[in-house]
């Protein structure tokens, strides 16, 4: 057994308990693997970004968190494009937008995604963010609020869990995590082997992945050196106070969350790996515009998990924030 395989089993071991052992999983596949949303590029800084549009009307920006890409939201635009305006983006250096050279830093996907919003010339925008890009979306909404008109989130790598004391306060994922900042071992799991594609996504989706679905989260990743976002995202998890940037991100969403009047959705499922009983009850303490909906069983990685009843969600919080 690799020791990428056997750190990955003991995050998922002590986490993800209904996916331990693969024979747990839903069926092969029930949910479509197709991709047929029109991509467009535009530029953006000294590169080019990536996203899928479909729909008319306001615009409802998706961003996906690491190691995925707009192709995450196929299933999911759909059921918001009948009445909207949907754009699934590839965070640069992720999915078919450009990799230029740089850091992958938080603070250098922020930018890029700023810059993206600013280019594709819109002024009010909805946002839905998962992962990493949840993060983005709020951190986007406290820096615009003028121009953010609502937001929905599900999974999201935010307040509470984040900035964490130590790793020992994440549990058994703390050592994972901290095994990836180190110098060799991390490149070794994320650029050699792939870890986040070959085990990491499929390990936190509660059904198997098919091979088109494989085939499209591998093609942005297939050099060892395109995998360089894959491994700064863990690296900018702040814990112990660093890095320090994000942990400043992260006090200030915290900030936000409690003052904002902004509409709220907040998705989650169970098992879950983000959205504990504990979480739940933070964010309904804590934002007071917050709407929950429970969209069944899911992992990590919601939107191949739940894409038909996140649509669905979404659908119904839209509709009503337009009443």
């Amino acid at each position: 057994m690799t020791l990428a395989r056997t750190l990955l089993l003991t995050l998922i071991g002590s986490t993800l308990p209904l996916v331990a052992q693969s024979e747990t999983k839903l069926p092969l596949p029930v949910i479509s693997e197709v991709h047929n949303i029109e991509q467009h590029t535009i530029d953006v800084k000294d590169s080019w970004m990536s996203y899928l549009e479909q729909g008319e009307g306001d615009t409802v920006i998706f961003v996906h968190g690491n190691p995925t890409s707009s192709y995450s939201w196929r299933n999911v635009m759909p059921y918001v494009s009948d009445t909207h305006r949907t754009i699934a983006v590839d965070l640069i250096g992720m999915g078919d937008s450009g990799k230029p050279d740089i850091e992958y830093s938080f603070k250098e996907q922020y930018q890029y995604f700023s810059k993206f919003i600013k280019a594709l010339d819109v002024e009010d925008v909805i946002l839905v963010g998962h992962d990493w890009g949840a993060a983005i979306a709020w951190h986007y909404a406290k820096k615009n609020p003028n121009k953010v008109e609502a937001l929905a989130f599900m999974e999201g790598v935010l307040p509470p869990q984040f900035p964490a004391e130590s790793f020992e306060s994440l549990g058994p994922a703390g050592e994972f995590f901290e095994t990836l900042r180190d110098p060799v071992l991390g490149p070794m799991l994320v650029i050699d082997q792939n870890i986040w594609i070959e085990q990491g996504l499929p390990g936190s989706v509660n059904r198997t992945l098919g091979d088109e679905a494989m085939e499209a989260y591998r093609a942005p990743y297939l050099a060892p050196e395109s995998r360089l976002p894959l491994l700064a995202w863990p690296n900018q998890l702040p814990v112990a106070g660093e890095p320090v940037h994000t942990e400043r991100v992260m006090r200030g969403i915290k900030r936000f969350m409690r003052k904002t009047e902004m509409p709220t959705l907040y998705i989650y499922s169970s098992p879950s790996v983000d959205s504990s009983p504990q979480v739940l009850d933070w964010y309904v303490d804590k934002i007071d515009n917050l709407e929950t909906t429970f969209v069944g069983q899911g992992l990590h990685y919601l939107p191949e998990d739940q894409p038909d009843a996140i649509g669905r969600a979404l659908d119904d919080w839209l509709r009503r924030l337009d009443d």
